[in-house]
C-alpha cells in the first residue's frame, strides 16, 4: 500500500514543486520549479535525501495535513506557525508525523513561500521530466481541500534535526548584473536605480513581482524599439510607466520591455520571498564577480547537509560538556570549607 499525504485544508497557493524542467525554453516553456530553490536544498539536507525530490510549496500560508502511515517531514522556506495535534513544532527542522496525527501550518510570519518536504518525496507523475506545476502553462494545478499526493519510498529514519536558514525573508540588498539592454538606460538612470530603495508591491505571483521605487520610475528612449527576445527568471523588466518587474520561475519566455539588469540566481529567493512592503535595493556587480559569487554559493549549497544539527543535543556528543553550568549554584566542591572537628 502506497503512503499518501492528504490535504485536509489547503491554503490559497499550494502546489507541487521540484527543481523544474530544463531544456524547453526554445519551445516557449519556462523552467517553473520552486520560486525558492534554496528551500528545496535545505529540506533535502534535513531529511538526508535527494534534493531533486518534489515538495509542497505554500504561498502565504499552509493548511492542514494527515498521512496514511508514519512519515518524516521537514519545514523550510518562509517561517510559518506549525503544530502537530496542537503542539507547536520548530520551523527549519525535521519531525515525525504519525498516522492519525494532524499537521497544521498557519500563515507566514515572515517571507512569502514555505515548503513541506516528505521523507521519500512526492511520488507523482512527471510531465516533461518534472513534477512541478506550471500554472501559467496549464501543467498541474493548485492543490485544494481533500487532494492527496503519493509519497515515495523512504529508506532513512533520522528526524529531530534543524538547520540555520540563510536570511532572505525580509528584503535586503540584491545583486544584479547588466543585461544586453542596460545601456539603453542613461548612466544617470542606472546610477539612480542602484541608489533607489524599492518596496515589494502587493501584485506578484510565481511569474514575477512588481517593485515600487521610492521616487520616479525609470525611463529609456529606446523602450519602443526593443524587439521581443528571450527572457529568463531574474531579469528586471522596466514597463512603460517606468516601474520594474523582477521575473520569477513561471515567467514568460520572451518579452519586449527593456531589461535594466538581471538578478543573480543565488539572490533571487530574496526577491521571491519578500513580503508586500518589504524594502529591496539593487547592487550592480560585474559578470566576473557574479560567476565567482555563484561558484562559491554552489559549493556552500553542496555542503548544506554538514550544517544540519540535532534539535536536542546528545550529552555524549558534547566534547566540552563539563564547561557547562548544568545546575544553577553547583560548584566543584573545592571552594567550600567545612569544620568537621
Amino acid at each position: 500500500m502506497n503512503r499518501t499525504l492528504t490535504v485536509l485544508r489547503a491554503g490559497p497557493a499550494m502546489s507541487v514543486q521540484d527543481q523544474g524542467r530544463a531544456g524547453y525554453l526554445a519551445f516557449g516553456l519556462s523552467r517553473s520549479g520552486a520560486v525558492d530553490g534554496l528551500a528545496l536544498l535545505e529540506g533535502a539536507a534535513l531529511l538526508g535525501q535527494d534534493p531533486r525530490l518534489a515538495a509542497l510549496e505554500m504561498g502565504g500560508m499552509g493548511g492542514e495535513f494527515a498521512v496514511s502511515e508514519t512519515t518524516r517531514v521537514a519545514l523550510t522556506g518562509a517561517p510559518m506557525r506549525a503544530s502537530i495535534d496542537g503542539v507547536n513544532i520548530q520551523w527549519n527542522a525535521s519531525h515525525l508525523l504519525e498516522a492519525g496525527q494532524r499537521l497544521s501550518i498557519g500563515a507566514a510570519t515572515s517571507g512569502s513561500y514555505g515548503y513541506l518536504h516528505l521523507g521519500g518525496g512526492i511520488n507523482g507523475a512527471e510531465v516533461l521530466g518534472a513534477q512541478s506545476a506550471h500554472l501559467a502553462a496549464g501543467i498541474g494545478k493548485m492543490l485544494g481541500d481533500g487532494d492527496t499526493v503519493s509519497i515515495g519510498p523512504d529508506t532513512q529514519t533520522l528526524t529531530g534535526q534543524k538547520i540555520a536558514a540563510e536570511p532572505r525573508f525580509d528584503g535586503g540588498t540584491v545583486r544584479i548584473v547588466p543585461s544586453l539592454q542596460t545601456e539603453f538606460f542613461a548612466r544617470s538612470e542606472i546610477a539612480r536605480f542602484e541608489a533607489t530603495s524599492f518596496k515589494r508591491d502587493t501584485r506578484g505571483n510565481r511569474m514575477g513581482v512588481r517593485i515600487i521605487p521610492d521616487g520616479d520610475g525609470f525611463k529609456t528612449e529606446a523602450g519602443l524599439s526593443v524587439l521581443s527576445e528571450v527572457i529568463v527568471p531574474g531579469d528586471v523588466q522596466v514597463t512603460g510607466d517606468g516601474t520594474p518587474f523582477v521575473l520569477l520561475s513561471e515567467c514568460q519566455t520572451t518579452g519586449g520591455y527593456p531589461r535594466i539588469g538581471s538578478v543573480l540566481p543565488m539572490d533571487l529567493p530574496c526577491v521571491a520571498q519578500a513580503r508586500a512592503g518589504a524594502t529591496l535595493q539593487f547592487q550592480f556587480v560585474t559578470l566576473q564577480e557574479a560567476v565567482a559569487l555563484e561558484r562559491r554559493e554552489a559549493v556552500r549549497r553542496k555542503t548544506l547537509r554538514g550544517s544540519v544539527q540535532p534539535m536536542i543535543r546528545n550529552p555524549h556528543d558534547i566534547a566540552d560538556l563539563l564547561s557547562y553550568q548544568l545546575i544553577s549554584g553547583a560548584t566543584a566542591g573545592d571552594d567550600l570549607e567545612r569544620d568537621i572537628s
